[in-house]
């Protein structure tokens, strides 16, 4: 894997790796037809990313996945009790805790709202039901890049040290690709100024599959990242992996369960990029493809009262 500064350079580099063609158009979509099994692209005239421009595609992409700044330690991949051949939290024991398919927008911010969603959830499940703001690291995260992208581990080093405070109190404005200014206190109406963060010393950093079954069955949805590839934003549904297209850049996302289909093993996700893409804004990628296994966060919330 290439060594990557920035995530901008990610961008920067894909122009170079994928061409200028549009990674949506009737060429891919026929190799994808032709190559694919288990997984269907849009038509590209009914593909709701059709619309944007090359340079708007790259720009909802926006995690580094350089693996030398993973310095969390990883699993023991030691198992900490049997988990089932597929899990979907949505219809199961966290059924009331998945919150809903957000959208990033024009603002490579990926970063913050795998990060953001995940803790969220892990927070409902451990009795406090918050959604928290990706508009806090992106404004704040001083050791990422707010809309031209940041590393996983990092954020998740804000959330133990700094806390992030709730969507309600800090409303996402940074929709336009603005990273916007740090703040301390509440844009959102009544709302009180509180951090919510995670519990010192328990993020984790699982990398064998069992040990993020674990993760997932036990202690709720983390975060994960992948290389994106042209064909990526063809996808409609199926198992994704890898059959067209270069690379468009690093992409992080919420990972909920798994489960098998085709013949294939996969992970569930819910991406950033609203419902109208993919499976209502959902999709399932093939276990181990584009590296999606190797990058893996989460923490335990402390649960206690927010700290101001």
């Amino acid at each position: 894997m290439f060594k990557l500064v920035i995530v901008g350079t990610v961008c920067a580099l894909s122009a170079m790796v994928s061409g200028k063609s549009h990674p949506i158009n009737q060429k891919i979509v026929a190799e994808i037809k032709a190559k694919a099994h288990g997984w269907e692209s849009h038509a590209v005239e009914t593909n709701p990313l059709a619309k944007h421009s090359r340079e708007e595609l790259l720009n909802l992409v926006g995690t580094n996945l350089d693996l030398e700044h993973a310095t969390i330690p990883t699993d023991t991949n030691v198992s900490v009790g049997a988990t089932p051949a597929s899990f979907d939290p949505r219809t199961d024991k966290f059924s009331k805790c998945i919150h809903p398919v957000r959208d990033q927008q024009q603002c490579g911010s990926c970063w913050a709202f795998g990060a953001t969603e995940a803790l969220s959830d892990r927070f409902c499940i451990a009795g406090t039901d918050i959604i928290l703001a990706p508009q806090d690291p992106v404004s704040c995260d001083t050791n990422n890049y707010g809309c031209d992208g940041g590393y996983l581990n990092y954020v998740w080093q804000y959330f133990t040290n700094t806390g992030v405070v709730s969507d309600a109190c800090w409303p996402y404005t940074s929709g336009g690709g603005d990273s916007g200014v740090c703040r301390s206190s509440c844009t959102g109406s009544g709302q009180a100024w509180k951090k919510y963060k995670c519990k010192s010393g328990t993020t984790v950093h699982p990398t064998s599959v069992q040990g993020i079954k674990d993760q997932l069955y036990n202690n709720g949805p983390m975060e994960a990242a992948f290389t994106v590839y042209d064909d990526f934003f063809n996808y409609k549904s199926g198992v994704y992996y890898h059959v067209s297209g270069g690379v468009a850049g690093g992409h992080a996302i919420k990972m909920l369960g798994w489960g098998t289909e085709s013949g294939m093993d996969y992970w569930l996700c819910a991406n950033s990029w609203g419902t109208s893409w993919g499976m209502s804004g959902f999709f399932k990628i093939k276990q181990g493809d584009c590296g999606i296994n190797g990058q893996l966060y989460a923490c335990t919330p402390q649960t206690a009262e927010a700290l101001f």
